[in-house]
């Protein structure tokens, strides 16, 4: 073997994978690729084999997942098709290498580069603005070791300021046109922006956040059961992708 991408250590459902690989575990992260790899089946009939990774023993902090992403993170997307494997880390640049390279009617994302700068600036406000700020309240509401008011009470405020500004371009607020999805003229298109931002979304339950707390936000609301309703989405979020035991 010429790349050192592969070790002795890496699983066998890993380094023996012939076309797309998905290491993943059903994190909010994990089932934005997963979503889009069903939605991709779905309408292409793109096949991918699936590697399951417990980050909870740490096992992504082992130099075979190094090898593959640095940064110890789920998910990984591995292309067997080329030579050497190529390997994407940071899940919403996997989802626009799936665009790229697996979406050649863009189904899922723009032709027009004004559309298609929308979607961009979604994904990202979401990847960059949301995911940190909801990810931090999970940590402090639910697994620090002891309770910090200051943090969980921060990090929660931050979250629904974030949840605002998508309830504002949801609603229309400053175009007086609502939108169903978050990029896309007129009502919007469903695309890699509201892939990317669902999965975390949908959880504000599990996060702490009352039905009070998302009162303010019924736009935002309606989006989340929009998306939910896809059959892909389902798929991509549900028992398929459980941890085996």
């Amino acid at each position: 073997m010429s790349h050192s991408l592969y070790i002795d250590d890496t699983p066998a459902s890993v380094k023996n994978a012939k076309g797309l690989h998905l290491i993943t575990m059903s994190t909010p992260n994990g089932q934005k690729v997963q979503i889009m790899l069903e939605e991709l089946a779905e309408k292409y009939g793109t096949e991918w084999d699936t590697t399951f990774v417990n980050i909870m023993t740490n096992d992504q902090k082992k130099e075979w997942f190094l090898r593959l992403d640095p940064n110890g993170r789920i998910p990984v997307l591995v292309d067997n098709t080329q030579s050497p494997p190529f390997s994407v880390m940071e899940s919403s640049a996997e989802l626009l290498y799936l665009l790229k390279f697996a979406d050649k009617d863009d189904v899922f994302g723009f032709k027009d580069e004004y559309e298609r700068s929308q979607a961009l600036q979604w994904l990202f406000f979401w990847h960059g603005s949301g995911a940190p700020y909801q990810g931090q309240v999970n940590h402090f509401n639910k697994f620090a070791k002891e309770k910090i008011p200051y943090a969980i009470e921060r990090f929660k405020n931050e979250t629904l300021r974030v949840y605002g500004v998508l309830e504002i371009q949801l609603s229309g607020k400053f175009t007086g046109e609502p939108k169903e999805y978050l990029a896309g003229n007129g009502k919007g298109k469903y695309s890699v922006a509201d892939i990317g931002t669902y999965p975390w979304v949908k959880a504000w339950e599990f996060s702490g956040f009352s039905k009070e707390d998302m009162e303010a936000f019924p736009h935002l609301l309606k989006w989340i059961d929009r998306i939910g309703a896809r059959p892909a989405v389902q798929k991509g979020c549900g028992e398929k992708y459980n941890m085996p035991k």
